[in-house]
């Protein structure tokens, strides 16, 4: 059930910054990626340097949602989504 949950706040979070970052708002692979690798890193980070430890706080929260804008924002600089390489979606 953990796993499930895991998966899930990861797609929301990059979900929430594939939509901030004005990627569109249709979700794809890159989005639960983002998601979960900002989630582990911007999270995981932002709530060992706020004294938090590993508990859920919002400063875990939030650096996760950062964490996904950070990783989403190089992931287009670096490899545009397919849609954007043919000028647009259909």
């Amino acid at each position: 059930m953990l796993l499930l949950a895991l998966l899930a706040f990861g797609f929301i979070v990059g979900w929430v910054a594939q939509i901030i970052l004005g990627l569109g708002t249709r979700p794809d692979g890159r989005t639960l990626v983002a998601g979960l690798a900002g989630s582990f890193v911007g999270g995981l980070l932002a709530s060992i340097l706020a004294g938090d430890g590993l508990a859920l706080r919002p400063s875990g929260l939030i650096g996760s949602l950062v964490g996904a804008l950070i990783v989403l924002f190089v992931w287009a600089r670096i490899a545009p989504a397919p849609a954007a390489r043919r000028g647009g979606a259909r």
